[in-house]
């Protein structure tokens, strides 16, 4: 009888809130009491007090090599501190190779039956306290699954695992900016950070934050910006475009002049366009630059600025972008090195400008994809003169290049809405070209190994799998990897994470995940809860995805084959700007404040 009763343990102790499995309680009901016998007999639900519950005795953490395997194992706790800790720690972890949600009870039966009575027993003393310490968790299944299977492993944690490369083939074919800026990945260098895919390999951001938890500093921001802010060293630089007010009394005024779409009218006041410099520990400001006043030539999309362009370093420079307001190249402390003005964009519908601009091998990139001539340009980065200008034949585009190394040449890669383009850096020319995404292209290029993954989302849908060793057109060509055509972003870039291919559907808060390699669907469809709008490209780090929406609410799920959500947090602030995460800080650029967030416990 007793491997029957130990089958329906974890039905027993799970009670209403099991989210994977809904077995009707009667039954539970009838077995209770031999249940309840059979696991007392291994003393897994005495009446004690709940702490004492959770420690293992010094006979049995002796009775365990301390040098057995590289796994770390878990010290004996006293206290509901240690035992919350310990609870917290199995709760990180990857769920169990194997285990699927939809044969939740099937893997719990076949993992119990191999368990021996004391581990029975610690199983029912862990998830008791859980219960108690935890009454609302989020998914009930997947915490029981995981305390499951830290008893069935010994109760050790698995080493974590090192940094490896994007792809296998990663070291030897396609090498980003990342590697000789900034070999490690300490920094958030760039508006896609490091690797210019929206992960940090080093990064260990928080996982929970609210307006009065996890927050190390918040700064109010005067004006307006989309630029992402990005971190170096113990700086972050920020850009802001402030409505000074002051009025240019020969330009119409705002309700004088004729209707647009989206309501949008072109201002008659004076901008000025700043660059602040702040103490990543404090939020103090360190220095603030003006770059330049003027009355920008056309509007913005209510939704958009006139500082929408992240800035960029390569640890000696800063260059900031401000589109029609001019290229502005200071160094770390706050001297102007150099400044170009490039000329006058004249953005469809007026909408607004926002291609971040690249920095690699002292060559600086811009992309300028309007309603007039378009065009790439390349400036000497530490003069700021012309290298190579290329006229573009592409409507408008916000999509910030990607640049690559790969078999000796350096590829700037290039997606719009008439062509993907991939550009020799030396010169300008272009090495391959492939059609195929929709309009108003905006998401990033995202390298991993030798493919590059361009995406569209702006009526229609399309996602492309590219070989970074094509020559010439390979339009509709079996040059083409892989390809989908749903689900893809409007604004929001992707994120690549070890493989996993993350992205929304539109500006809605529905993700998906493929296998990079081989686009195999992972996470089909799936709606994030508690998100709606989103316009933030997401992040990910420490084997988590953070997607923020723009009424203040990041989701953050774990990185996995299903939609696990491992906490949602609210800040009081409107968010169009993406993340950008560095050591153990987040930090997020709301359209009041500047947050950065860090685990205060740790």
């Amino acid at each position: 009888m007793k491997p029957i009763l130990t089958c329906l343990f974890a039905l027993l102790l799970a009670g209403p809130g099991f989210a994977e499995e809904k077995r009707p309680n009667p039954i539970a009901l009838l077995v209770g009491q031999l249940v309840h016998r059979d696991m007392r007999d291994y003393g897994g639900l005495t009446n004690g007090p709940g702490p004492k519950l959770v420690a293992r005795t010094t006979k049995q953490a002796a009775a365990k090599d301390p040098q057995e395997g590289a796994a770390e194992k878990t010290a004996p706790g006293t206290s509901d501190n240690d035992t919350e800790k310990l609870l917290a720690r199995i709760e990180r972890q990857e769920l169990p190779a194997g285990y699927q949600g939809n044969r939740h009870q099937a893997y719990v039966d076949r993992v119990m039956a191999r368990l021996q009575p004391e581990q029975r027993a610690r199983v029912g003393q862990l998830w008791k306290e859980k219960r108690r310490l935890q009454p609302q968790m989020e998914n009930a299944g997947r915490s029981f699954v995981r305390i499951l299977d830290y008893v069935a492993q010994g109760e050790t944690f698995p080493p974590p695992p090192a940094p490896r490369p994007a792809s296998p083939m990663a070291e030897q074919t396609g090498k980003t900016a990342f590697f000789e800026i900034d070999p490690q990945g300490l920094n958030w260098h760039q508006w896609r950070g490091p690797q210019a895919n929206g992960t940090s390999r080093t990064a260990n951001p928080p996982i929970e934050w609210s307006e009065d938890r996890n927050v190390k500093w918040k700064v109010a921001i005067e004006g307006q910006g989309n630029a992402s802010p990005i971190i170096w060293g113990d700086k972050v630089f920020i850009l802001s475009a402030i409505n000074t007010g002051r009025v240019d009394p020969k330009l119409p005024k705002p309700e004088d002049q004729p209707e647009r779409v989206f309501g949008i009218k072109h201002p008659n006041t004076f901008y000025r366009f700043d660059i602040l410099c702040l103490d990543r520990n404090t939020g103090k400001q360190l220095w603030r630059q003006t770059a330049r006043e003027l009355v920008p030539h056309e509007g913005t999309h209510n939704h958009a600025d006139f500082a929408s362009a992240s800035p960029t370093t390569d640890g000696e420079r800063l260059y900031c972008w401000f589109g029609s307001a001019g290229m502005h190249c200071y160094d770390l402390d706050g001297k102007k090195l150099w400044q170009r003005n490039l000329g006058k964009a004249h953005v469809g519908a007026s909408l607004g400008e926002g291609c971040s601009p690249v920095v690699y091998q002292g060559k600086l990139v811009i992309v300028r994809d309007h309603a007039r001539q378009s065009s790439i340009e390349v400036l000497d980065a530490r003069s700021g003169k012309t290298l190579w200008k290329k006229d573009r034949d592409e409507p408008n585009a916000w999509a910030t290049p990607s640049i690559v190394e790969h078999n000796g040449k350096t590829q700037v890669i290039t997606a719009g809405s008439n062509s993907i383009r991939s550009y020799d850096l030396a010169n300008g020319n272009i090495i391959w070209q492939c059609n195929g995404l929709t309009g108003n292209v905006t998401p990033c290029p995202i390298v991993d190994g030798d493919t590059v993954y361009c995406m569209s989302g702006y009526k229609g849908y399309s996602l492309l799998a590219l070989p970074l060793d094509a020559k010439g057109d390979i339009s509709n060509s079996d040059k083409i990897i892989w390809s989908k055509d749903r689900g893809t972003p409007y604004i929001p870039s992707p994120v690549l994470d070890d493989g996993m291919l993350y992205f929304t559907q539109s500006n809605q808060a529905i993700v998906t995940a493929v296998d990079s390699r081989t686009g195999e669907v992972r996470l089909q469809r799936s709606r994030i809860p508690g998100l709606s709008n989103i316009y933030s490209s997401p992040v990910a780090a420490e084997g988590r995805v953070y997607f923020t929406g723009r009424k203040g609410t990041t989701v953050v799920l774990k990185r996995q084959n299903d939609l696990e959500v491992l906490a949602t947090n609210k800040l009081d602030d409107e968010f169009n700007a993406s993340p950008a995460i560095a050591g153990q800080q987040l930090f997020l650029r709301g359209r009041k404040s500047l947050y950065c967030l860090e685990d205060r416990q740790e």
